[in-house]
């Protein structure tokens, strides 16, 4: 590991490249997320910093990714709503969820887990980043295009009903925690509702307006309405800022396309006095920490979102580790992943105190600190101090950026993380893979991030182990020797002893994908065979599901009064077979034998006599 001070000047620019890059993909994750911009900007300083001094990855750059912030909105969106859409009550909440999956991602760590993310099946992974692309756009449209739902009057005033008989609930429910509810007698109640005025009717049915508008589903559902509501101004904005992301790149690299977008079109639309959206302020100062988080803990509160906050750990372990092998293939050097798991768990936790979202190792900014001359972990706390400095001094002008460049930035980013590799090899690749990325990608895109991946993951498995078990048993034959092909050992076995013998030839893993041959093994055996040989030289594994095949199968082989005689039992499979005293209480131990020739010996022996 090279010392933090030996590249200084290469991890200074290389820390302020990658911090100008960051800059606005931060601020856009945090709008995106509904916690605001500062909640972006949050993220990528504490993270970008903690994750670069603790973590294992020399070269690292952390903040805000997409599928990080993707997920983030759904635990979002979630908790506000289950708070009467009060971001303000729900954030504790949120924050302590965000808390719970950096603190998961060092267990994860510490209990040395990071080496076994490589094994993600790539169509599960493909599917959800792809999803992740077309979520990004898709929710982004309506910013681009100026429609914002809680505005449209006419559109909130259909909620009004719904947001009534909400309010009246929630009367009803007060009065009955005050144990004051009469069903005989609604006065109380009647007084009540007197109370409430017009503007919390309103607030209500722009919360359901919200509510029924977010998601990919919404965002498709609200399509009509948004189209006949262009605002030209916003959509010109959103569409100049991406046309410049893209052309600038032509032009040249050596300068990020996102930033020249992000000053040129604020610019233009400051300076020229247009009657623009912009994003929400930007608190100035030092973040402050939000303690309130575990003073107002509520384990019922947070306890649908356990298992979220475990997927948000699992998500960033996988983003960290990828962007990890990336910097690997770049720097010539080697990662440590447990380290780098437990340095992204301490910067999300520590980032979600002071208000920010979580994140995980982001390829670009990475690949662009290399380039720019970072070497250690210098440059990804440089990276962090920049956006702290930015934060400090130009937050004031940076709240003045308007929303719909922020959301032409997103929709860029959308069309960037999709896996087009994936996608290009749709037409080649097995049809079991390729179902399975596109469930992935369906599920994820219009149901859950979560569930989809999951549901992705048990598919992966079991096609592999059906495959596994299809080769096993295609390998794996069941033939009288005299009828089989004989392994080099086997050549010269007597011939008047081949009717006597039945030899099974285990080659690969017995286990559970793989034992239904077993089933039709007695059946095959001729009524001449006296002894059946298992040669177990080639199987390294047996599971619980072998165990029992292999038991079933010796079992009715000795009541029909056949001697089972195993050859090369490895250390794995001896230590199955003797863990249920199948070995020496139905094989005895003179019946398992080293090696081929020390069987075959034997039972000449035994038909001598």
């Amino acid at each position: 590991m090279k010392s933090i001070f030996s590249n200084i000047k290469g991890d200074i620019f290389g820390g302020i490249t990658a911090g100008i890059v960051a800059l606005p993909l931060a601020l856009a994750f945090g709008v995106s997320s509904g916690l605001g911009p500062s909640a972006g900007l949050y993220g990528a300083i504490f993270l970008s910093f903690f994750a670069a001094l603790f973590g294992g990855t020399s070269t690292q750059i952390s903040g805000p990714t997409a599928p990080m912030t993707a997920v983030s909105v759904v635990v979002i969106a979630g908790i506000v709503a289950a708070n009467d859409g009060d971001v303000t009550k729900a954030l504790p909440y949120i924050l302590f969820v965000f808390f719970l999956a950096g603190l998961l991602q060092v267990i994860l760590g510490l209990a040395g887990l990071g080496k076994y993310i490589k094994y993600i099946p790539y169509p599960v992974v493909s599917g959800f980043m792809t999803a992740i692309g077309v979520i990004i756009i898709i929710t982004q449209i309506l910013p681009t295009v100026g429609y914002y739902p809680k505005e449209d009057v006419a559109f909130v005033n259909e909620f009004k009903p719904q947001a009534e008989e909400i309010i009246l609930q929630n009367i009803l429910k007060d009065e009955a925690g005050e144990g004051i509810l009469v069903l005989e007698d609604f006065k109380e109640t009647i007084n009540r509702a007197g109370t409430i005025t017009e503007d919390q009717i309103l607030k209500e049915s722009q919360t359901l307006a919200a509510s029924n508008t977010s998601g990919v589903i919404g965002a498709v559902k609200s399509l009509p309405r948004a189209i006949g509501n262009i605002n030209w101004l916003e959509l010109i904005l959103a569409l100049s800022t991406i046309f410049i992301i893209y052309g600038f790149k032509r032009i040249t690299t050596a300068v990020p396309s996102t930033l020249v977008a992000l000053l040129a079109v604020s610019g233009v639309a400051y300076f020229g006095g247009l009657d623009y959206r912009s994003i929400e302020q930007i608190p100035s100062g030092l973040p402050i920490p939000h303690f309130e988080m575990f003073t107002q803990f509520s384990l019922g509160g947070i306890s649908p979102y356990i298992f979220t906050a475990l997927s948000l750990a699992l998500l960033g372990a996988i983003d960290s580790l990828l962007t990890s092998v990336v910097a690997d293939n770049m720097t010539k050097t080697k990662h440590n992943p447990n380290k780098e798991l437990i340095g992204q768990g301490i910067g999300n936790s520590i980032s979600s105190i002071f208000g920010g979202i979580p994140g995980a190792g982001a390829t670009i900014r990475t690949v662009v600190n290399i380039n720019a001359g970072g070497k250690t972990k210098l440059s990804g706390m440089v990276a962090a101090l920049l956006l702290l400095l930015i934060l400090l001094a130009l937050g004031p002008v940076a709240s003045q950026i308007p929303a719909a460049v922020l959301a032409g930035i997103l929709i860029t980013v959308g069309i960037g993380v999709m896996d087009y590799k994936g996608l290009k090899a749709v037409v080649k690749m097995p049809s079991g893979e390729v179902v399975i990325m596109f469930i992935v990608l369906i599920l994820s895109t219009f149901w859950n991030l979560v569930n989809a991946v999951g549901i992705g993951l048990v598919m992966a498995c079991l096609l592999f182990m059906k495959k596994m078990g299809d080769v096993s048993e295609k390998r794996s034959d069941v033939k009288s020797l005299k009828k089989e092909k004989s392994w080099e050992d086997e050549a010269d076995f007597p011939e008047d002893l081949k009717e006597k013998v039945y030899i099974k030839h285990i080659k690969g893993p017995l286990f559970f994908g793989s034992t239904s041959n077993f089933q039709s093994l007695t059946k095959q055996i001729p009524s001449s065979a006296e002894y059946v040989i298992i040669r177990m030289g080639r199987s390294p594994y047996m599971d619980q599901s072998g165990l029992y095949a292999l038991e079933d199968a010796a079992m009715e082989l000795v009541q029909n009064g056949k001697k089972v005689l195993l050859v090369n039992v490895l250390t794995q499979p001896k230590y199955m077979l003797e863990r249920i005293d199948l070995v020496p209480d139905l094989i005895p131990k003179e019946h398992i034998f080293k090696t081929f020739k020390d069987c075959t010996s034997w039972i000449k022996e035994q038909t001598k006599n």
